[in-house]
């Protein structure tokens, strides 16, 4: 006889610099293989999770959130459960908590909205240099926040997508975006329904182009308009994007 398993979500944050993205890969080290097997040792079984979506090779996570399947029905009792593994792992990852949800919860498919942030450094920093972008020269936050708003007008992101990208829909629906400046830093933050694969890089790579007079607003909209990647700029570099949060209905929770 079948057993009825349970499933959990399990919150965690991993800093990128040493995988090879979120997905298992054929002979690469990702967050995926390694939490799996740390999970199916603790947990005495075979557990494969699943991700809230991909994050690429040197892309960080502050909250990153994956579902899997357990025989054992109350892990959230497990006082030692998070510490078992946070030893196991290695210092880039690190569980947060542990949540029983409903069979049906899908930690991508689920997900109201993801917030991403991509940090720019001004100054050199070397206590910085795996988690932001440095640029030297002045730029126009003012035109990269008019280039936030047109970005907010449209659906169909085509030209920050990666080519080749084996996604059904390109369209998104973008909740707010906005460029700050804080000290030496500048922090892009958005929030969607989803993302694509390499687009919040792309985005940011092509308003930095704006800030520096090389391209313009009007110029961003017709990229938009053209659904096409090789008229947006280039992407930014991964060490830069930080997943910052992954909203999700609280009636999924038990």
């Amino acid at each position: 006889m079948m057993s009825v398993k349970t499933r959990y979500f399990l919150f965690l944050s991993y800093r990128g610099t040493n995988f090879h993205g979120w997905q298992i890969q054929p002979d690469a080290i990702t967050v995926q293989n390694t939490l799996d097997s740390a999970l199916s040792l603790v947990l005495g079984e075979e557990i494969a999770t699943t991700g809230a979506g991909r994050t690429d090779a040197g892309v960080h996570a502050l909250v990153f959130c994956a579902h899997f399947d357990s025989e054992k029905q109350d892990l959230c009792s497990d006082k030692k459960l998070i510490f078992k593994l946070n030893r196991l792992l290695p210092p880039d990852i690190a569980i947060k908590s542990i949540r029983k949800v409903t069979p049906d919860s899908n930690a991508r498919y689920s997900a109201i909205s993801r917030t991403y942030q991509y940090f720019v450094s001004r100054i050199k920093d070397p206590f910085s240099d795996s988690s932001s972008w440095f640029i030297h020269g002045n730029i126009d936050l003012e035109s990269m926040n008019k280039a936030c708003s047109i970005l907010m007008k449209h659906s169909d992101f085509t030209s920050f997508s990666r080519l080749h990208s084996d996604t059904k829909t390109n369209i998104c629906r973008i909740y707010s975006a906005e460029w700050i400046e804080t000290g030496d830093r500048l922090i892009f933050t958005i929030r969607a329904d989803r993302f694509l694969r390499n687009m919040v890089r792309a985005i940011v790579g092509t308003m930095i182009d704006i800030g520096f007079g090389k391209s313009d607003v009007d110029e961003f909209e017709r990229i938009i308009l053209a659904m096409d990647r090789c008229r947006a700029g280039k992407s930014a570099p991964a060490k830069g994007l930080f997943l910052t949060d992954i909203e999700y209905p609280q009636e999924i929770f038990i």
